[in-house]
């Protein structure tokens, strides 16, 4: 029951720092090139106060082990990210966040089963509601249907691998790791961006809505996957991963409280279907 509640918490926390990236990219996006990949960078900076708290609530054993998944993670989710981001300021969001969210669903939920989880009926069944729930909550108006392209799709297809690259590689440290695993991920990640920011024409320079958008969405982002890593150490990934991945249902739901956005009858759906795999889960 407690990984279910994580993973649901990470899943909410999760869909709100996709909320505000996704917002500080749309105001950015005109004027800055490379601007996908600051917000990136610079939430990612901003974040590294969130690490140090949850190295002091989660302390845990540093190891070899946790290092290099930490760190291959990190890797992986850093590009998940700009990948993401690309996609949806190609104005195909409802394309976009839905290939993306199930596509991380589907690589962890494998892995899970690959690497010998055998979770009950009732828990895949559960695992089986979510993956369809991610779907239907993330289907927007088709405004963007002109901007669907073979790249944009593939974009999509690429950042949801490498989260689910991310979820899976994240949980394989162990829970006598801690929240080390997470500080390692962004020991690794930063360099990297920092080092391609320049070619990628970022900058570090945000300002103003844009830099409180951002910071507040490596914040939030930070606090999940710290959610999502005690709830993988604390259930199954083929369970968990898929429970954390229905993020889309609560950044729908800010949309719908913030932008004033309609809600299409197919996403009260989902969010319906959320509501009864978090139910299932829980059984």
């Amino acid at each position: 029951m407690i990984a279910i509640l994580l993973a649901g918490t990470s899943a909410l926390v999760w869909g709100t720092a996709d909320f505000c990236g996704g917002k500080a990219v749309q105001q950015g996006a005109a004027s800055v090139r490379g601007h996908s990949f600051s917000v990136t960078v610079v939430s990612q900076l901003c974040a590294i106060p969130m690490i140090a708290v949850f190295l002091l609530l989660v302390p845990g054993r540093l190891g070899v082990s946790g290092l290099g998944w930490g760190a291959a993670a990190g890797v992986a989710g850093l590009f998940g990210i700009v990948l993401l981001y690309q996609g949806l300021a190609s104005g195909a969001m409802s394309v976009v966040a839905p290939i993306t969210a199930v596509t991380s669903a589907l690589v962890p939920l494998a892995g899970g089963l690959v690497l010998g989880e055998r979770p009950g009926a009732v828990s895949l069944a559960a695992a089986g509601c979510a993956v369809v729930a991610i779907a239907l909550v993330s289907l927007g108006p088709s405004d963007g249907a002109s901007a669907v392209t073979p790249r944009v799709i593939g974009l999509a297809l690429a950042s949801g691998a490498l989260f689910g690259v991310f979820f899976l590689l994240l949980a394989q440290a162990g829970s006598s790791a801690g929240m080390w695993p997470l500080a390692c991920a962004r020991l690794a990640s930063i360099p990297v961006g920092l080092a391609l920011l320049r070619p990628m024409g970022g900058t570090l320079v945000l300002r103003g809505r844009v830099l409180a958008l951002t910071a507040i969405a490596g914040c939030l982002d930070i606090a999940a996957n710290g959610f999502y890593l005690m709830a993988a150490n604390a259930g199954q990934l083929s369970i968990v991963a898929p429970i954390a991945s229905l993020y889309p249902a609560s950044t729908v739901l800010l949309a719908l409280t913030v932008n004033k956005e309609r809600l299409r009858a197919i996403q009260f759906a989902g969010l319906g279907l959320s509501a009864t795999a978090l139910i299932l889960a829980a059984v």
